[in-house]
């Protein structure tokens, strides 16, 4: 069964238009969801809006929208105020400037979507743009209205398809320098330097998706189906606190253990020739 297209529209470069639709990419649909319940009666709970100060039920016909200019104070809008600032959707994804692949901190991404033609007539024309694409190693600044909202999105060429992630606003992303003002600057020099480049080394690797498990959402489902086998449930035993030790030791610790096997072994055979040396000559 083919998957349900989130948005179709045009795909344009300058005068060329390719029919295309958006895909989900990620989705967090399969992850266990759960339903507030009354806990007497087992029925499910549903949410209600209720007035601050009176602490009564609103109705819906009663309910509008405000915007806190003030302390208790709210400038109102109605329905037909706000649709006025939702701009229309005119259906073109319009790509505004090619830019090196490199050029954008990945800060700004937001979620990804699967861009594909949408019928067999557009398919040369996204093929061409594609592979036009993949021979300059660039990607695409587009433009459309998206869910109501006009959004910016980042258009890169995958595999027989592109991918198409919309991106935060400036305003959105947030100051690294506020994040990190009170970190101390320090020199690091010497072993302990050393030791931390080492252990970096000894733990390369590869991102693999594959092998890394949503631990807590498969907690989760075996909780449940215990419930309905009927089965106890087995508290999840709490890690063993580590020992507080100074840094530079952790750093000797750490680097002993992440030393691949072949150089532990080597080192023990080494150690041990050592041993057999002094053991000849003392005998």
């Amino acid at each position: 069964m083919a998957p349900r297209a989130n948005w179709k529209g045009f795909l344009k470069v300058g005068e060329l238009l390719c029919p295309v639709a958006l895909y989900t990419a990620a989705s967090t649909s399969e992850r266990i969801a759960f339903h507030m319940l009354n806990r007497k009666t087992g029925n499910r709970l549903h949410r209600e809006f209720v007035d601050s100060e009176t602490g009564k039920v609103v109705e819906r016909e009663d309910q509008m929208k405000g915007y806190e200019a003030g302390e208790n104070d709210y400038i109102v809008l109605d329905p037909e105020e706000i649709a006025a600032a939702v701009p229309e959707g005119d259906k073109t994804l319009e790509i505004e400037a090619f830019i090196a692949c490199g050029d954008i901190d990945d800060l700004f991404f937001d979620k990804p979507y699967y861009l594909a033609p949408s019928d067999r007539h557009g398919a040369e024309a996204f093929a061409l743009i594609r592979e036009g694409m993949k021979a300059t190693k660039v990607a695409a600044i587009a433009e459309t209205v998206l869910f109501r909202r006009v959004r910016t999105l980042l258009i890169r060429p995958e595999g027989d398809g592109l991918i198409a992630t919309t991106l935060n606003y400036d305003y959105e992303v947030r100051s690294a320098e506020e994040a990190f003002s009170e970190i101390p600057a320090l020199k690091l020099k010497g072993e302990m330097l050393e030791l931390a480049e080492h252990i970096i080394k000894t733990k390369s690797g590869r991102f693999d998706p594959k092998i890394f498990d949503d631990r807590y959402d498969a907690a989760l489902a075996e909780v449940v189906k215990a419930k309905i086998e009927g089965r106890k449930i087995k508290p999840v035993k709490p890690k063993a606190e580590g020992k507080v030790i100074d840094l530079m030791e952790a750093l000797r610790q750490s680097a002993g253990k992440n030393e691949k096997p072949a150089r532990r072994k080597a080192k023990k055979t080494a150690a041990a020739g050592k041993t057999a040396v002094t053991r000849r000559k003392t005998g």
